[in-house]
């Protein structure tokens, strides 16, 4: 299926919360642990003005999302951004969340972003493997600062500099 990654439009914030929403009830790859509204994305929207926020569409329907946030408002961590996508899970394993994840570099870049930074639950191996594959290193851990589904995890850390 062809895939075009495009910055979001607002008729795409239904399905961003719904992709997001599966993670939040099956998984530790979504912090919160009770499902979000759809106001969730765009409520948070205004404070990443300016930095991208991008969907992977196949043509019918939006398969996954992606976005760049500022670590810090001061002006001098502006290089650095952090980075969030997730996929539906049947879209997994099909390289779209390698393109969304270029596109996001590539538009960070185009800004002046030069350091990424990801965190993963522990417990979500496959993004940590997904990061390490992409040139991603681990730089910091944060031990024990969650528990979701009754089990506890690390807030785990992952940076990609140039």
């Amino acid at each position: 299926m062809p895939i075009t990654i495009r910055p979001i439009a607002p008729d795409d914030w239904p399905a961003v919360t719904a992709i997001f929403n599966h993670y939040v009830s099956t998984s530790p790859a979504a912090y919160p642990d009770q499902e979000v509204g759809e106001t969730f994305f765009p409520d948070r929207h205004p404070a990443t003005a300016g930095y991208p926020f991008l969907v992977a569409h196949d043509g019918e329907q939006v398969v996954g999302f992606g976005s760049l946030s500022p670590i810090h408002p001061a002006a001098t961590l502006r290089r650095a951004a952090q980075l969030a996508y997730f996929l539906a899970p049947e879209c997994t394993g099909q390289g779209i969340g390698s393109r969304l994840l270029d596109a996001l570099l590539e538009t960070g870049r185009k800004m002046g972003v030069d350091t990424f930074l990801a965190h993963i639950s522990s417990l979500n191996e496959g993004s940590i493997r997904f990061h390490l594959r992409h040139g991603f290193t681990e730089c910091g851990r944060f031990r024990r600062v969650g528990r979701k589904h009754g089990r506890d995890f690390d807030m785990v850390w992952m940076q990609l500099t140039p």
